[in-house]
């Protein structure tokens, strides 16, 4: 009756379950008929005037054992199908009850396994955050970490279609950015600038930048000067207007540059903060910026950006993430690395995590576990009674034979020792 672990079948092997169950039955059937060629063969005896306490003992025990596998056989085919097709009643219990049995089954694995108390206990006892922190601090699974997460990202960006791409950057970008008015956030932003001082450094370089222009135009401003003079001028009149007019445009310019609350540099601010007001708050101003964003908008440059971002973009999204040198892959392998070590020796990164763990796994359990036992009870509900009945069979029927065999031997010893009692008793 006893069989080697190593070759029971697996849960998958459904015809080695069947051989394995017909077996068994078999061997407990057999010793019933066992039990009942004893028992006729003693009663023979009996018949034959062969009186002794022995074979009445022997008898008795056949007899009981009979009864008590009998007995087990009708109770454990009771639950599968009706004993030899007789629709007995509160037999055939699995196939009738099939529903309820899913019920309960899945009421079951519910309460005990799959609760979310149970569920996090479990997960929380494997230590989980120091365990993934100490393999993360190996160079080489951080390794294995950055190429893991190079070839997910190749498969996603190379999954994405370049036409959906396109449209998703038309519709969610480039549209929405088209969509409100350009004129009061740009006048806003700039008036902000304007306020904090934001714009004075930029004000600051473009006076410097014209200061520097001007000592570079000595001789260009002479002779616009002496273009313009009539002819009859004498030359050295020419020269000295000329001459005359840079050095004042050259002081003006130094004057500009070196003193920061010069009339002119708040001349620049006032017209810089009168352009913000406008921009928010004059139409024409507000109507010529929209002209300007429709003309920017619908211009074949931008219009072309929609199909050329992704290709730039994608391609090299690909290089980073299928070079191992690349900075990408480089960043994510020194994450696993530090990140390791933290979980490892930082008890506090540790405890975190820890602590995030628990209400992930919380969470899950909570939203997730009914989901799964639902699948069970779905299962169980969707099949047939009798192939319910015949799964469940394959699965437990092979030690439900043990039922028969323990009831026929109990039955045979307690006959025995019902037969002894009686025999002292009153021989």
């Amino acid at each position: 009756m006893a069989a080697d672990a190593s070759s029971l079948p697996t849960p998958s092997d459904e015809a080695g379950r069947r051989a394995t169950l017909r077996r068994y039955k078999i061997a407990v059937t057999a010793l019933l008929g066992v039990m009942a060629a004893i028992f006729l063969t003693c009663s023979w005896l009996e018949s034959q005037g062969h009186e002794h306490w022995a074979i009445g003992l022997i008898r008795a025990g056949a007899e009981a054992g009979m009864v008590g596998g009998l007995a087990d056989w009708f109770a454990v085919t009771a639950l599968f199908r009706h004993p030899m097709r007789i629709p007995i009643p509160h037999t055939a219990i699995i196939p009738r009850k099939k529903d309820q049995v899913a019920g309960a089954l899945s009421d079951f694995v519910s309460e005990n396994f799959l609760n979310a108390q149970t569920i996090t206990d479990k997960v929380m006892q494997a230590d989980v955050p120091r365990r993934v922190g100490a393999w993360l601090a190996k160079p080489d699974n951080a390794t294995f970490v950055s190429e893991q997460a190079g070839g997910i990202a190749t498969r996603m960006i190379t999954g994405i279609s370049a036409d959906d791409a396109e449209r998703f950057i038309r519709s969610q970008v480039l549209d929405r950015v088209a969509e409100p008015e350009w004129g009061p956030p740009l006048g806003r932003a700039l008036e902000g600038l304007v306020e904090d001082g934001k714009v004075d450094p930029l004000v600051d370089e473009a006076i410097s930048w014209a200061r520097r222009k001007v000592g570079e135009m000595e001789s260009t401003v002479v002779e616009m000067i002496d273009e313009r003079m009539p002819r009859w001028a004498p030359r050295f009149a020419k020269e000295l207007v000329g001459e005359r007019v840079y050095r004042e445009l050259a002081d003006f310019a130094w004057e500009v540059d070196t003193n920061p609350d010069h009339e002119a540099r708040q001349a620049i601010r006032r017209q810089l903060a009168q352009f913000a007001d406008d921009l928010q708050h004059d139409p024409d101003m507000i109507a010529r910026v929209e002209g300007v964003k429709a003309d920017v908008m619908n211009s074949r440059a931008v219009s072309a950006t929609a199909a050329g971002a992704w290709e730039q973009v994608s391609s090299s999204l690909l290089d980073a993430a299928q070079d191992p040198q690349s900075a990408l892959r480089q960043k994510i392998a020194s994450l696993c690395l530090e990140w390791g070590n933290k979980l490892v020796k930082d008890e506090q990164v540790r405890a975190a995590a820890e602590k995030n763990l628990r209400r992930a796994t919380r969470f899950l359990a909570d939203n997730g576990a009914d989901e799964i036992v639902g699948i069970i009870s779905e299962t169980i509900r969707r099949w047939d009674g009798v192939e319910a009945s015949e799964k469940i069979e394959l699965m437990v029927g092979k030690d439900l034979q043990f039922i028969r065999l323990n009831g026929t031997i109990v039955g045979a010893l307690a006959g025995m020792a019902i037969y002894t009692v009686s025999l002292l008793l009153f021989s």
